[in-house]
């Protein structure tokens, strides 16, 4: 419907300078859907708008536009409702030759970006040798379903895993290493560090009972950082250990395609960065660091608040890093836009490297820039997410947890509905619905907010979650065994017709889908799909218990099967752009 309201803007538009003059050429009208179904399809508020401007009642100019507009080959005539809304109910006949236009299409009608851009996503961003938990969930899976939904429209799309891979912990560490594996530089391959969190608690405990090893950790540090192929050697095993822990989340999760670029990879681009920023004349020492003060930033004193780049004891930050990043993804990678999904924390910091980046001339106004920030995931009684011992839940646990509460749930369900399956089905379904569900539960409320996670309401088949979503889908593959139909064999030539109202409704959800994938491109909001797809489930089974399908008269049978392909093909699309996988039974 995307390429309807852009056509219906542009007729307005037109009426409106024709009417009122030439100086509404720089005009846009805004359409909306209706707020209410009796109000019809979609409304506009351009005579209120216009009233203003033109010195007359909103009622008069919404008629004497709709006196001047043509709609007649999309809408019905047209109706001016309360202080001057204009109503627009789409006919029949035009939504049946927009399905029949998208039946055969295997992007159900969604076409491809033009001109296709290059986009950066930085997410997900765990710390080597340490375990990701709960607070990686959010970046991960969001800046997923950001990456899937740019590619999908034919978006050139690179996700980044901006690891903390450097620092002085590595001193530490790499010193615990070779007095707790003596053998790992020399045997790597038969290295197992266990459970990374354990090790590092192990490193830190050693560190702050004994002074020795606090000065081992030291010299470690700038063996590390001057290159010494023994330290570099420690560096990459334990990194390596990591990296395996780290993969075997993004397999459960379903994330390909992550491109590690950790701290480490901008290492030798750090003293470009000050060096740069001072031949910029954008750096100020102050007490002993080199920073760039900024516009609009003060600290809790109102004093001017410092972007420190340069440590006094001469090391580099993060953000100096980040600084480096975006230099080099957009002279490297030739990026079009960067999206940094990070924790809403970090609004402020993100806002200043932005415009450190644009006073520097390293972010060109061409190339769009945004954060996208999101809440905490917390436990029952909105405190943070922890075990009982008070420590931050490991994701790794939460995945697993999630699938055994999937595969209980299905056990329950067979057993009282007396069904017998196989051990294969009940594991296949049980990890899909699992992870399904945390994913879906995440995603499908505002990002920007916190929420409670609740493995009860996620896993619900009723509401707006993925086992809901999910059974939808099932529900069709159910008329396809059932009536023994091939979908892909279905009889196209013939139009789909519209007869009832349920029929009707369903039609206007499925064209919607184009609107929705639309505003998620412009506000990086994954929820608007999840919202999707709820409504899309509920119109579709109120179709399903009010119109009957396999026992229809044709013409009716086929066209309410092509109507079930379509919504299938649809929750399929829009489920996939979320990650989150189907199964044909549940």
């Amino acid at each position: 419907m995307k390429t309807f309201l852009e056509q219906v803007k542009k007729r307005l538009k037109a009426a409106a300078v024709s009417t009122f003059g030439d100086e509404l050429n720089d005009f846009e009208p805004v359409i909306d859907a209706a707020s209410n179904p009796a109000f019809g399809d979609y409304q506009t508020n351009i005579a209120m708008v216009l009233a203003s401007k033109v010195a007359q009642p909103p009622r008069t100019v919404a008629q004497k536009l709709i006196a001047a507009v043509d709609l007649s080959d999309w809408c019905q005539t047209p109706e001016v409702a309360g202080p001057g809304f204009i109503n627009l109910r789409l006919k029949k006949e035009y939504l049946e030759s927009l399905l029949d236009s998208i039946k055969d299409d295997t992007r159900i009608g969604i076409p491809l970006a033009s001109p296709a851009s290059k986009i950066v996503i930085d997410m997900s961003s765990p710390n080597i040798a340490k375990e990701m938990h709960v607070g990686h969930l959010r970046s991960t899976i969001i800046g997923d379903a950001l990456a899937r939904t740019f590619s999908f429209l034919g978006h050139d799309v690179l996700k980044i895993n901006h690891v903390g891979d450097w620092g002085t912990q590595f001193g530490m560490l790499i010193a615990h290493l070779k007095d707790a594996c003596p053998s790992a530089l020399s045997e790597p391959d038969k290295v197992n560090l266990g459970d990374l969190v354990e090790f590092y608690k192990e490193a830190r405990k050693n560190f702050d009972a004994s002074e020795e090893f606090q000065n081992s950790s030291r010299q470690e540090v700038v063996a590390l950082q001057s290159g010494n192929p023994e330290s570099i050697q420690a560096w990459q095993l334990i990194c390596n250990q990591s990296r395996k822990a780290f993969q075997e989340i993004y397999s459960l999760l379903d994330v390909p395609d992550l491109i590690e670029r950790g701290e480490s990879f901008y290492n030798s681009m750090l003293p470009d960065v000050v060096s740069d920023l001072k031949s910029c004349g954008l750096l100020v020492e102050d007490q002993g660091a080199q920073c760039v003060f900024l516009d609009g930033f003060l600290n809790e004193q109102g004093e001017p608040l410092p972007f420190i780049v340069k440590k006094r004891d001469g090391g580099f930050n993060y953000a100096t890093t980040d600084l480096a990043g975006i230099r080099h993804r957009v002279k490297e990678d030739h990026a079009d836009e960067l999206i940094y999904v990070v924790g809403a924390g970090q609004s402020a910091h993100f806002a200043q490297l932005q415009q450190v980046a644009r006073k520097a001339g390293w972010l060109p106004e061409h190339v769009k820039m945004g954060h996208v920030p999101f809440g905490s995931v917390l436990g029952e009684g909105g405190k943070k997410l922890q075990t009982r011992s008070g420590e931050t839940v490991r994701l790794k646990d939460l995945l697993d947890e999630a699938v055994a509460s999937a595969r209980a749930e299905l056990e329950g369900r067979l057993k009282d509905e007396q069904r017998s399956e196989s051990e294969e089905f009940i594991s296949q379904v049980a990890q899909a619905v699992g992870i399904a569900a945390v994913k879906y539960a995440d995603l499908s409320l505002n990002r920007i907010t916190n929420y409670i996670f609740s493995f009860k309401k996620m896993l619900s088949l009723q509401g707006n979650t993925a086992p809901y979503m999910m059974y939808a889908y099932v529900r069709v593959q159910g008329i396809s065994r059932k009536g023994g139909i091939d979908f892909t064999k279905l009889d196209n030539s013939e139009c789909l017709k519209l007869s009832k109202d349920a029929e009707v409704t369903l039609a206007k959800c499925l064209l919607k889908f184009d609107e929705v994938i639309d505003s998620v491109v412009q506000d990086l909001m994954p929820n608007r799909i999840c919202e999707y797809l709820f409504q899309l489930s509920q119109v579709f089974n109120q179709f399903y218990e009010n119109c009957p399908v396999l026992n229809a008269d044709e013409p009716a049978r086929t066209s309410r099967l092509l109507l079930c392909d379509l919504t299938a093909r649809t929750l399929k699309v829009g489920l996939s752009l979320l990650g989150i996988p189907l199964v044909e039974r549940m």
